[in-house]
């Protein structure tokens, strides 16, 4: 044990800056610097995973943390661990952003419990980035603080932070660059990662966490990254990361050192003391080897990369043979940390600061603070979302070219419709297609939540706006410019090239009725795609979904001759009832059988003879069991309204409730 006194002295000497406080050490001395100190206390983590398929599917238990100790001093605490080790899920657990069902423990704040509003006070920087591309480094900053700061700070306050983080982040030349978005190139990995990083200094948290912040960046960046992070810890604060194989120059920045396997901890100290315990059990680092990258063999039992003392009893010839990992190997070392004089000091003084200081979990889980009112929210929610509009107008000017091309070729199709027999056809398949392309041109709404769904988790867990004002902002930005301007436009084309009833009223009923069909289908589409991970999904839901009103729409099938049992399905269908308004609109008052002007007509008598009974426009929307009277056009109308507001309350309600911790 003489490796094991040595320790025991280092860490002493060291107390005030990263090694483990003695057991004398009172909780309100924990945060040395002036930062604040996270402990953690017995945490275990268990989920229900379901196997097998379908009605087979069952439910088991799966251990994710168990009895995971630890205190997180103001400096860099690394979390390493190979995947699938847990050390993403201890994160979320430490920053209040993991669903509390199956979770047990403690986690305190300078020997307090953690406030119950701690995920909007801290900061987290997402593993994925979720700044908005279309804006600028320094328009992404100015809406975290705009949202994240109370309205009691100045503009000018906010505006002096900004341009100071943008300082202290060397953002400064990249300050006015889009961020960038898979249409326009913006600014670089680096450079990205550290607006993320801006985003939460926002308001200046005690302690900052990041999950994997040098995934996807080149070995430079990643260094680069983690020597702006070793900076600020100079400021007190407690930066607590996951990470997963650094390189040797950022392993050596580490203060802090938790390594993970299975759920279990196999070390917690300080970084620089970590090959010294693995020496203590048998394990010795091969000259010029990255620690990080000697850990990581040790845990997965490749015997080739260490040496072996003959003592020992930890064997790996099972992994080796079926090269897979074996739990018993993390268990065992587990053990032998838990027997080390680091475990010792570390559960000492964690039980001489949790003593009184218990608080459920779940009410500090749950709970998400606002620092500014609705309105406030709505503005900037809505604004940001109008600036990435106009940033990105591709979706938008397709939409209206496409709209455009189809309105002249349905035009040129239909071409001057006549007052014949002939005619009734043409203007019933006009409507059945106009009410169509409006239905299924409105599939493109689906992408609305599911291609932001993770900045809309991130932003509202982290207390940024409420879940109305995002779901508000988004139907403005798309129902106005993306559903009524291609209707306008869609009208003025098609109307005239048709020679519809030349009459103000009927074109603008025209116009709001091909609206509230839109309005219903992007309503509806939104409802079947709030909560989706997967657009895949929404679109073929969609797609089903249409196919089965297009066929109650009234023209594939004479609705008044379905059966009792069936035709209640008739008033599900979006297309049904925009179709039946357009027709009203437009048939009523036509005569088909007595126009001079047109040679292919035929007069009310030959029609007769011909056992034809369908003469005026009338006549066919009795044949269709359609009410011809104003009252029959409102109520159409209403319908779709009615059909509108349920379904964007689904939507909404979907949006609110959806699991928003991972």
């Amino acid at each position: 044990m003489a490796v094991g006194q040595s320790h025991i002295s280092i860490q002493m000497s060291d107390s005030e800056t990263n090694g483990i406080p003695s057991r004398k050490q009172s909780s309100p001395d924990l945060a040395g610097r002036g930062g604040s100190v996270l402990t953690f206390h017995n945490i275990c983590y268990r989920v229900k995973i379901k196997t097998g398929f379908l009605c087979c599917q069952k439910t088991a238990d799966k251990e994710v943390l168990r009895d995971v100790n630890g205190i997180m001093r103001p400096g860099l605490n690394a979390i390493l661990g190979p995947t699938g080790s847990g050390k993403s899920s201890l994160l979320d657990i430490l920053a209040a952003r993991k669903d509390p069902h199956g979770l047990s423990g403690d986690i305190l704040i300078n020997g307090a419990p953690q406030p119950a509003n701690f995920k909007c006070t801290s900061g987290y920087v997402v593993q994925d980035d979720v700044v908005m591309g279309t804006l600028t480094v320094r328009e992404n900053l100015k809406f975290s603080a705009a949202l994240r700061l109370p309205k009691s700070v100045k503009e000018q306050e906010k505006n002096e932070r900004v341009n100071h983080i943008i300082r202290e982040l060397g953002l400064t030349k990249v300050a006015d660059s889009k961020v960038g978005t898979q249409f326009t190139r913006g600014v670089s990995g680096g450079e990205r990662k550290r607006t993320n990083i801006g985003m939460e200094l926002i308001t200046d948290p005690a302690i900052l966490f990041l999950d994997e912040p040098t995934t996807g960046l080149d070995a430079s960046t990643a260094n680069a990254v983690l020597l702006l992070l070793k900076r600020m810890t100079k400021q007190g604060k407690t930066i607590i990361f996951s990470i997963h194989q650094p390189r040797y120059s950022i392993f050596r920045l580490f203060d802090n050192l938790t390594l993970l396997a299975a759920g279990r901890v196999l070390y917690h100290g300080p970084a620089q003391h970590a090959i010294e315990h693995f020496q203590s059990i048998g394990y010795e680092c091969e000259p010029y080897n990255n620690p990080a990258d000697f850990f990581l063999d040790i845990i997965n039992g490749d015997s080739t990369a260490v040496a072996m003392n003959k003592t020992d009893d930890i064997n790996t010839e099972s992994i080796e043979e079926h090269n897979e990992y074996d739990k018993t190997l993390a268990e065992k070392l587990a053990e032998k940390y838990s027997n080390s004089a680091y475990y010792q000091e570390t559960k000492a003084v964690l039980e001489n600061i949790s003593v009184g200081n218990k608080k459920k979990l779940r009410a500090v889980f749950r709970q998400i603070t606002y620092a500014n009112s609705f309105l406030h929210q709505l503005k900037w929610v809505s604004k940001r979302t109008f600036k990435n509009l106009v940033g990105n107008p591709q979706a938008s000017i397709a939409q209206i070219c496409v709209t455009a091309f189809l309105g002249l070729i349905v035009g040129a199709i239909f071409f001057g419709l006549k007052e014949d027999l002939a005619g009734i056809q043409n203007r019933v398949g006009a409507m059945f297609f106009l009410t169509t392309n409006q239905c299924f041109s409105s599939i493109s709404a689906i992408e609305l939540f599911v291609v932001e769904k993770k900045i809309f988790m991130h932003e509202y867990i982290s207390g940024y706006y409420r879940t109305s004002a995002y779901f508000i902002s988004k139907l403005m930005a798309d129902l106005i410019p993306m559903r009524t301007l291609p209707s306008i436009i869609f009208t003025c084309i098609i109307y005239f090239m048709l020679g519809l009833k030349p009459t103000a009223q009927a074109f603008f009923t025209m116009m709001f009725t091909l609206m509230m069909v839109s309005y219903t289908a992007t309503s509806m589409a939104l409802a079947i795609a709030a909560g989706q991970s997967v657009v895949a999904v929404a679109n073929l839901l969609m797609t089903i979904a249409f196919v089965f009103m297009i066929i109650f729409s009234g023209l594939l099938v004479n609705l008044t001759s379905i059966m009792s049992w069936l035709s209640w399905l008739k008033y599900f269908s979006i297309p049904q009832y925009g179709m039946t308004a357009l027709e009203i609109n437009e048939l009523t008052g036509l005569n088909f059988c007595n126009s001079d002007n047109n040679t292919n007509s035929l007069s009310k008598e030959n029609c007769r003879q011909m056992s034809q009974v369908i003469c005026t426009g009338d006549d066919y929307l009795k044949s269709q069991g359609i009410d011809a009277s104003s009252w029959g056009l409102w109520q159409n109308h209403l319908a779709l309204a009615c059909m509108t507001v349920i379904f964007l309350t689904i939507a909404y309600l979907k949006l609110h409730f959806m699991k928003k911790f991972s």
